[in-house]
């Protein structure tokens, strides 16, 4: 059984994200699985720190993204999410020139908050960094 109450699909997603911080980023969702949410993003110029790795931040940016996206997907008409708790943990670095995946899925999804796990991947397929995001469910 799927956790959707939105039936949205990734091109959608992606043209509502264009002009946002998402957009300019160039973070696309590329798959909707029952329980799970894909995205890339490519590691730019725009992504990196003064070393020429991902930044932290921008890891940060992606799990936020593609987190509240999941959570807005399990919520009907009445409800909107809002972050408003993340983590992150860095394993690996990332180089400029490399695409990112990550890949979103539930920990908990109440009525009034909801725990997304995102896991960014290398293109060489290795852990780079887990998220955790907490939204709070609201009334729209």
């Amino acid at each position: 059984m799927s956790l959707w109450k939105r039936d949205w699909t990734p091109d959608q997603i992606n043209a509502r994200m264009a002009e946002t911080t998402a957009g300019l980023l160039s973070i696309m969702i590329t798959r909707i699985e029952a329980d799970a949410l894909h995205a890339t993003m490519p590691v730019d110029t725009r992504h990196v720190q003064p070393f020429g790795l991902l930044h932290g931040g921008v890891s940060v940016v992606l799990s936020e993204t593609i987190g509240s996206v999941a959570c807005m997907m399990t919520l009907g008409e009445a409800h909107r999410a809002v972050g408003i708790e993340i983590n992150a943990s860095h394993m690996a670095g990332v180089k400029q020139g490399d695409t990112v995946t990550a890949i979103c899925r539930p920990m908990h999804t109440g009525a009034r908050t909801q725990v997304w796990q995102t896991e960014i991947r290398r293109g060489d397929g290795r852990l780079a960094c887990v998220s955790r995001l907490t939204c709070a469910v609201i009334d729209a």
